[in-house]
């Protein structure tokens, strides 16, 4: 749902979006994915997204109808540009590569040309199935690794700068930016904002500008 959200929005604006890593859930839905999106501020204003997000509905997958609270979290960092050196040691990098698939099985490829590459000193992981070849794939991967370690660093730099211990919050109960609320009323409320919308729908439709440039407004960026 988060993920159409997203790719409804983009559309919206004109983006150009590409879904490069898709992990299917176990039972249902999707347990991750992996988007690039590009254009004019796309950075800029999808950053007001990152945290955590809860849903409340009744579930599709309960015989019982029972109501259920999920969280997902949101990720957002820029896609650096060619001039800027991040350093990456062959050494820290473990690779491992997997056969590429889809929902449903679609897209399933029979050669293992999916990659996955662990950074080994952060820990961070990330994975690249959307292109046909391996040696493509590792490319994309390297690129979103790169972006990822870059990111990093300038909070580790902001951290420094403010004499900031961390604030980064689980996924859990109390965490979360924005509610998406099914059950036993419709409500969307962002938590750092104070804004509530009633349409739903329209939300989950991608119409999530009012929530993103409040939240800008208040940082002072905007």
């Amino acid at each position: 749902m988060l993920m159409r959200m997203y790719l409804r929005w983009a559309e919206r604006h004109k983006y150009k979006t590409k879904i490069v890593d898709l992990q299917i859930g176990e039972e249902a839905g999707i347990k991750g994915a992996t988007i690039t999106v590009n254009g004019d501020y796309a950075y800029g204003y999808l950053s007001a997204e990152a945290g955590v997000h809860r849903l409340v509905r009744i579930s599709p997958f309960d015989a019982n109808k029972r109501r259920h609270t999920s969280f997902a979290a949101v990720i957002v960092y820029p896609e650096i540009e060619d001039d800027i050196n991040i350093e990456i040691k062959d050494e820290d990098i473990k690779m491992d590569t997997f056969r590429a698939s889809g929902a449903g099985g679609q897209h399933v490829n029979k050669t293992s040309s999916a990659v996955r590459l662990t950074h080994i000193p952060s820990g961070i992981i990330v994975s690249c199935q959307n292109e046909r070849s391996q040696h493509k794939n590792k490319a994309v991967a390297m690129k979103i690794l790169k972006a990822r370690l870059y990111d990093l660093e300038l909070k580790e730099k902001e951290k420094k700068m403010e004499g900031l211990v961390g604030n980064k919050k689980g996924i859990a109960w109390g965490s979360q930016i924005r509610s998406y609320i099914l059950q036993p009323y419709r409500l969307v409320k962002d938590h750092r904002t104070g804004i509530e919308v009633g349409d739903v729908d329209s939300v989950l439709d991608g119409n999530i500008d009012s929530h993103i440039k409040e939240f800008l407004k208040i940082k002072g960026c905007l």
